[in-house]
């Protein structure tokens, strides 16, 4: 067998959405990246293997931005016909074009070197090529879910649902228990022209009746989530026994819906079933910062925010599908946001790990809220962008200077609730011909400039100065109502697209130093964060929209000149 060796400054395992999030930023704030993931494919839950569409925090305004929401728009430019294998082309994409990324895909993270109390290197074993690979690194992510650097480093980690008493929360049980939530394996419906048939397979399970599925709502628009088992088992080792009965009753329900009673399924078809689970809860580690529903439901105003949750605490039963007393869920309220501390991010005593995903520090309380995957892209996006600036200063994961971290993350386009981005001097300088654009809050409507066709932004300054960048901020809908991908297929598709609001054409025109313009014009723009590298000396700047993907006005959050 081979074996590799390889030196990097950062090394993620796992490539869900956290993982490639983390792996994506530190790369292109100028780390060297290892990416280590067991599958063939990024995405993790959101992936064509599993099919979960990218959820996040509720309210107005609220929805992920930077990395995630580049990923989303992209994805409905390249892919309006909403095929998963291209999905997995555009999430694929992100890693594949970071030259500062070294991808290591059908790699499975089998051993850890440790010195003293730090992690030197991990071992993976890759299937395709028959190699092992030894990645050292200076700091390590684990966005596996499982986590499962906790049990080769000793990292310390908890499993399942802890008593009220642990940490004085009212909605956990009443006795601590090594139970989870469980597993899904999801199936996906498409509508046909014409009247099909399904003959279930003998190994199937049966539901011939509506009172056989007496708390799941199975209409052809489901994405049929509640098809869920394994939480009463081992949430990890028994994962493969798990799958087999998600199977049985996933063909089950579909037969039931499609062979049972009227639901309107005469014309569709089972086009697809999930074959990997896709799961909610195993390990989670113990950071510096332990998350509770106290936390969450406080608002959770640290000093070191550096992401946000605003998912419900939406707690499923262990039993899941085989759940008999009512609902298979509780949804207990929380705020939306609520802030996510970077001590939660990073290891209590491993201190070159940090992580990001389902399996943050969290009780099982409060991860009902925080496990959604646009909250672990945001959250995989911090650890990335903290895991750079370490790599760039040498320091220790303790000394990292949150407020510049956070300073970075804003200009990367992602929110942090109760914190204003910095705007450049050079910008703040400027004479203008509108406030809103300079304001430092990149949603809302009351920071978005509306203009009319013919209008324009300007900045103007009195001497020439030396632009080097301009950012701009489009709006992209942050409240539209779909998330990545559909979960089944009408014939007639009218979601999942471009926002109509964004801008897609549009011009720069600068202002030289001897009074000659320069025009610098993008004819397909698909997405909200742009910047664009100037290095010019100019006395004058200006932003022209010319078209729209569809709306009539032109909206624009930042106009920002460094």
């Amino acid at each position: 067998m081979k074996h590799q060796e390889h030196t990097v400054d950062f090394c993620v395992i796992g490539g869900g959405m956290s993982g490639l999030c983390a792996a994506v930023a530190a790369a292109r704030h100028g780390a060297k990246v290892a990416i280590m993931q067991d599958r063939p494919v990024f995405g993790g839950n959101a992936s064509s293997e599993i099919r979960m569409w990218v959820c996040g925090a509720h309210g107005k305004d609220n929805r992920e931005t930077g990395i995630v929401e580049e990923i989303m728009l992209e994805n409905y430019y390249i892919n309006p016909g909403l095929k998963y294998p291209l999905w997995d082309a555009v999430v694929y994409e992100k890693a594949m074009l970071e030259p500062n990324l070294k991808m290591f895909l059908n790699c499975t993270c089998i051993d850890a070197k440790m010195e003293g109390e730090k992690i030197k290197s991990v071992k993976g074993w890759q299937l395709t090529s028959e190699t092992y690979h030894t990645i050292n690194a200076k700091f390590f992510a684990d966005c596996s879910g499982d986590s499962i650097l906790a049990p080769l480093t000793g990292a310390k980690f908890m499993l399942g649902r802890e008593a009220k008493a642990d940490f004085d929360e009212s909605i956990a049980p009443d006795v601590a228990d090594k139970r989870t939530m469980g597993m899904s394996c999801l199936i996906q419906l498409r509508e046909t022209p014409a009247k099909t048939t399904f003959i279930p397979p003998k190994w199937a399970y049966s539901y011939p009746t509506d009172a056989d599925l007496p708390h799941a709502s199975h209409t052809l628009e489901t994405n049929f989530w509640w098809i869920e088992v394994g939480g009463m088992q081992d949430s990890i080792h028994d994962t493969e026994e798990i799958r087999d009965d998600l199977l049985k009753i996933a063909l089950g329900v579909w037969d039931h819906v499609k062979n049972h009673g009227d639901h309107g399924a005469d014309n569709w078809e089972l086009e697809w079933i999930g074959f990997l689970p896709g799961k909610r809860e195993s390990r989670r580690y113990i950071g510096k910062h332990i998350i509770t529903q106290n936390h969450v439901e406080s608002s959770g105003k640290t000093d070191d925010i550096i992401a946000y949750g605003g998912w419900s605490m939406d707690d499923h039963f262990p039993e899941g599908f085989y759940y008999r007393k009512g609902h298979p869920t509780l949804y207990h309220p929380a705020p939306s946001p609520w802030g996510i501390p970077f001590g939660s991010l990073c290891s209590v005593n491993v201190p070159n790990l940090m992580f990001a995903g389902r399996n943050i520090s969290a009780t099982h309380a409060a991860m009902s809220s925080s496990r959604v995957m646009a909250t672990c892209a945001i959250m995989g996006q911090a650890i990335g962008t903290a895991a750079a600036q370490l790599a760039e200063t040498v320091k220790e994961i303790d000394e990292i200077d949150i407020t510049r971290l956070q300073q970075t993350l804003l200009f990367d386009d992602c929110y942090i609730p109760w914190i204003s981005r910095d705007v450049s001097p050079l910008t703040m300088k400027a004479s203008t011909n509108c406030e809103t654009v300079r304001s430092g809050i990149d949603r809302g409507d009351e920071n978005c400039w509306i203009g009319k066709k013919g209008d324009s932004l300007a900045y103007t300054f009195e001497n020439p100065e030396r632009i080097n960048t301009v950012r701009l901020i489009f709006d992209s809908d942050l409240n539209r109502d779909y998330q990545n991908m559909p979960c089944s297929y009408p014939l007639v598709q009218t979601r999942f697209m471009l926002p109509q609001t964004l801008v897609k054409e549009y011009k720069l025109v600068l202002t030289l130093e001897d009074g000659t313009k320069k025009e610098i014009r993008i004819y397909d723009n698909r997405q909200r964060l742009v910047l664009h590298q100037v290095n010019e000396l100019v006395t004058k700047v200006e932003l022209v929209p010319i078209s729209t993907h569809g709306c009539e006005d032109f909206r624009v959050f930042s106009f920002e000149v460094r």
